[in-house]
């Protein structure tokens, strides 16, 4: 058997917004942004830059009841963990687009670390791996 995690759903505030973040702000890509009149919303898909994994779907609340989750959906903790290939250009990078960090950056046994929010407050783990993440060989 082989499966991959495809797509992760993040609940937001508004389609263009979030993509004037993620797309322009954090630099992924528009991968899809395809209109479904019938059901009154799109399919956007961002990823990060040179991503062959999981991308995000942006999925824009309906009613108070999703209204709730917007920035929330983890209840606090960190949602999200980027990995990067150069910590310091990204942190710079982000910083200087005004991506919040809720703290200076720390060595970890794993790699460097520090924590961002999104636009809605969600919050991220930018992290340069020390080592590439082991992989299970099935």
């Amino acid at each position: 058997m082989q499966q991959q995690l495809g797509l992760v759903t993040l609940v937001v505030g508004d389609y263009d917004e979030a993509l004037a973040f993620y797309v322009g702000k954090l630099g992924f890509a528009l991968v899809e942004d395809i209109a479904m009149p019938a059901q009154k919303k799109r399919w956007v898909v961002v990823s990060p830059p040179g991503s062959v994994g999981a991308g995000l779907l942006l999925a824009q609340a309906k009613g108070e009841e999703q209204d709730r989750f917007v920035g929330n959906q983890a209840g606090g903790r960190v949602m999200f963990i980027l990995y990067t290939d150069d910590f310091w250009r990204d942190h710079a990078t982000y910083a200087a687009q005004g991506v919040k960090f809720q703290e200076t950056p720390r060595d970890e046994p794993y790699g460097i670390v520090a924590v961002f929010a999104d636009l809605y407050g969600n919050l991220w783990d930018l992290i340069q791996r020390r080592q590439p993440p082991a992989t299970k060989a099935q």
